[in-house]
């Protein structure tokens, strides 16, 4: 499969963008907020095939100290092909000089970040203001 990695959104549909959110379950995500969270962020990967948007994940750094990376997500139709890797593998070179990156993993997916060196912090904290995942993901 031949695949290509875009860093912007700005010649992407976001129709397409919004479907690969959607194939996994996470429809709260429209193409305004979309829009706003790619805008927001300074390291981004987008992948397509044939023109057709199957993973995506992003970053927000300072570029020194620390990073956080959100958001890597595989169309279901294209999962367990390589591109959350790729996808993964881009990001963490686009922040390879970055002393701290955080990533909160998604229920039932923290061996795959293992896998790229990523380990369960400490001191994590975090606050959510949706009660299921307060209930999901804190102690």
């Amino acid at each position: 499969m031949k695949f290509q990695i875009h860093n912007n959104v700005s010649n992407l549909n976001l129709n397409d963008i919004k479907e690969v959110y959607h194939s996994v379950g996470w429809t709260k995500h429209t193409n305004e907020i979309i829009k706003q969270i790619f805008e927001s962020s300074n390291v981004i990967a987008i992948v397509t095939v044939d023109d057709r948007v199957v993973g995506i994940g992003r970053a927000m750094s300072d570029g020194v100290f620390n990073a956080a990376i959100y958001d890597v997500v595989v169309h279901n139709d294209y999962q367990k092909q390589g591109i959350g890797k790729r996808i993964m593998e881009y990001l963490l070179e686009k922040l390879k000089n970055v002393s701290c990156i955080h990533l909160i993993s998604t229920t039932g997916n923290e061996e795959f970040y293992r896998k790229f060196g990523l380990k369960k912090t400490k001191t994590g904290m975090a606050r959510y203001l949706n009660p299921v995942l307060t209930e999901e993901y804190l102690d």
